[in-house]
């Protein structure tokens, strides 16, 4: 299981990062979300993580 945590706001940056960060279900700054280890979400996590912080759990 991987830890998703949103570090940055999504203002300012492209409007394919933020889609990115609603489909791995993201909303606000400091929010997080616990998703399982697959290729699709670590593609996911490779585009954005300027904006996110991830942690084993």
């Amino acid at each position: 299981m991987l830890k998703i945590t949103q570090i940055k706001s999504a203002i300012g940056y492209k409007p394919k990062a933020k889609r990115t960060l609603f489909a791995l279900g993201l909303k606000k700054m400091n929010h997080y979300v616990e998703k399982t280890d697959t290729p699709q979400i670590r593609g996911m996590i490779k585009k954005i993580d300027y904006l996110i912080k991830v942690e084993e759990v």
